[in-house]
């Protein structure tokens, strides 16, 4: 049998709770950690769609990448995500910087063995930036066409660059702060989930292209592998990826 203990140790062992930034809210947020699981649904972000999926399926836990709590609870609402969650005995487990941060199984390890990067490192730049090289060099039009194949994007952004890309600097989710680091390990190009516009143009003053793929589909990558490598772990629980979840920008062609 496993416990939510079990998979909680297996999360320490890849991605330490303590390595998680300061302002985060990271680990089990609901239920038990001795609660036995026999099923256990894996997505990106818990919703009530999500819980209703859970209790569809029979599963006793929900681990997700974002919190399902963030901010301190004054009020529990009926309707609320927490309160379904409690009221169905369901657990959550959410793992989320520590998750970004990991070097061992992490959302921007599988981002870059998405692009499939070699030499992929943390660099020591960035508070959460990653690099890797590609096999061949690209102009900018075809590696961002290569991102949105490689991710299923229905759409990405990129900006204009005159260079070729071959050092490429990762940041999933909302990473366009990175840009400044990416700049400092001398990538080509930042992949990330969301820039801001001054983070734009602070790229093209730094000569460095950005390919903006959208937070879900940055960080969406690190689902259906949790979903392998804790089958792997766990044989006796079944791990299911959620199927209600998906992105919610759609783009107009």
């Amino acid at each position: 049998m496993t416990a939510v203990n079990d998979i909680l140790n297996w999360f320490e062992s890849v991605a330490p709770l303590d390595s998680a930034m300061e302002y985060d809210n990271v680990g089990i947020l609901v239920g038990s950690k001795t609660a036995v699981v026999s099923r256990v649904l894996v997505t990106l972000d818990i919703t009530k769609e999500v819980v209703l999926e859970a209790q569809n399926l029979g599963c006793e836990l929900i681990i997700s990448h974002h919190p399902v709590i963030f901010n301190p609870l004054k009020r529990l609402d009926s309707e609320s995500v927490v309160y379904l969650l409690a009221q169905g005995g369901i657990s959550a487990v959410c793992m989320h910087t520590n998750l970004d941060l990991s070097e061992s199984f992490g959302v921007n390890l599988c981002l870059a063995r998405a692009l499939k990067l070699d030499s992929v490192k943390k660099s020591d730049k960035g508070e959460c930036l990653f690099t890797g090289e590609l096999d061949t060099t690209m102009n900018i039009r075809d590696f961002a066409k290569f991102v949105k194949q490689a991710l299923n994007c229905e759409g990405v952004r990129y900006t204009d660059f005159s260079g070729e890309i071959k050092r490429v600097a990762l940041c999933s989710g909302a990473g366009g702060s990175e840009i400044f680091a990416a700049a400092a390990e001398g990538a080509d190009v930042l992949v990330t989930g969301e820039i801001k516009h001054h983070e734009i143009n602070a790229a093209n003053e730094l000569s460095v292209a950005v390919v903006d793929a959208g937070h879900f589909k940055t960080e969406d990558v690190v689902t259906a592998e949790l979903v392998k490598v804790l089958s792997e772990k766990f044989p006796e629980t079944k791990f299911t990826k959620s199927a209600v979840y998906s992105d919610k920008i759609k783009y107009l062609q």
